[in-house]
């Protein structure tokens, strides 16, 4: 199977990807924070040994600043998980659609990402990931409290569903400082494109659940689609109606971002995602008539940040240079 970001349906909707990710501790071993760093190199040990046969370990200890940063920027790993300075471990599928943390917050972290809106596809394989490897091990589990974890939040189900969506409207007219306290009162919760504490780059956010005790896997899915049909049924609105009253301006930003991206000689990733994001909008309200690069646009948005940049360089770059090589990627994208 080709990369999830490959697919050309993560650029067809305000949708671009569905993630499921389930917490897991193992009963014999003490959380994370009490650990003993011989106790998480004999956990990592025994996670790669049950799914060994199944993904390949990702040889974290040979990884510089550079490949682990583009492993955030893929959203193969947390931010939380290139912070753990005790034993980890990582395990990926070849076409990164799942993936495996050993020693994040909790002892396992499986994750798994489909293209598009295709939660229950994401959904269905953590569930079959789950199984296998508890097949090996056993898991902390209360009759009461359900899957126990490091966070309380996430006790119960230890289930976290979101959608990444691309919300270039809803933000322009302001209508994203409403939304955030609107998703709350239902148990959800939006952030910035790498999730908890990160901002949002062109436009692009995550929603996600908050709350997993006292709920099914089936209700937490049901709720995060209801809410995110929700909110792109605004956002699609927004569109049209901003369509309507300014369709001249609106295609003069799409045709002018197209332009900046073909010819630009120097770049910021901030300027990037944003004039990214207008093509995307153009491509979706389909009035930007133009050749599409052959990669999705969200894989260049992907390719165009810092560590994807330098690890394309094969070197560290300068924020200058950075700048610079950005542009020449991106005429290059835009060009064929």
């Amino acid at each position: 199977m080709k990369a999830w970001y490959t697919d050309e349906i993560v650029d067809a909707t305000p949708v671009i990807s569905s993630r499921v990710r389930l917490a897991r501790n193992i009963k014999k071993y003490p959380f994370l924070s009490v650990i003993s760093p011989e106790q998480s190199k004999t956990l990592v040990e025994e996670a790669e040994a049950a799914l060994g046969g199944h993904f390949a370990p990702v040889p974290l200890a040979e990884k510089n600043d550079i490949e682990k940063r583009r492993l955030l920027e893929r959203h193969i790993v947390s931010p939380e998980f290139l912070k753990i300075n005790k034993p980890k471990g990582l395990m990926l599928q070849s076409d990164e659609r799942i993936c495996v943390m050993v020693n994040e917050e909790d002892h396992i972290r499986i994750q798994t990402i489909a293209p598009g809106d295709g939660i229950d596809t994401a959904w269905d394989t953590a569930d079959k990931v789950d199984d296998l490897l508890e097949e090996s091990v056993q898991y902390a589990f209360d009759k009461d409290y359900g899957y126990l974890t490091s966070c309380p939040t996430n006790t119960g189900t230890g289930l976290r569903a979101s959608f990444m969506i691309h919300l270039p409207m809803t933000e322009r007219t302001g209508n994203i400082r409403g939304l955030l306290p609107a998703v709350s009162k239902f148990g959800m919760t939006l952030r910035g494109i790498y999730g908890e504490g990160t901002e949002p780059l062109g436009h692009v956010y995550q929603v996600s659940n908050q709350v997993t005790l006292g709920k099914s896997e089936e209700n937490i899915i049901s709720g995060l689609k209801t809410i995110t049909a929700q909110i792109i049924e605004n956002e699609n609105k927004l569109r049209e109606k901003a369509m309507a009253a300014a369709r001249i301006e609106m295609e003069d930003q799409f045709f002018r971002a197209y332009g900046t991206l073909t010819h630009a000689r120097k770049l910021s990733a901030k300027e990037a995602m944003e004039l990214l994001s207008a093509v995307r909008l153009g491509f979706l309200t389909r009035t930007l008539e133009v050749p599409k690069p052959d990669k999705t646009l969200y894989e260049i948005m992907m390719s165009i940040q810092p560590g994807s940049l330098q690890a394309a360089a094969g070197r560290e770059l300068g924020e200058n240079e950075r700048d610079i090589f950005r542009a020449s990627y991106l005429r290059d994208m835009f060009n064929k």
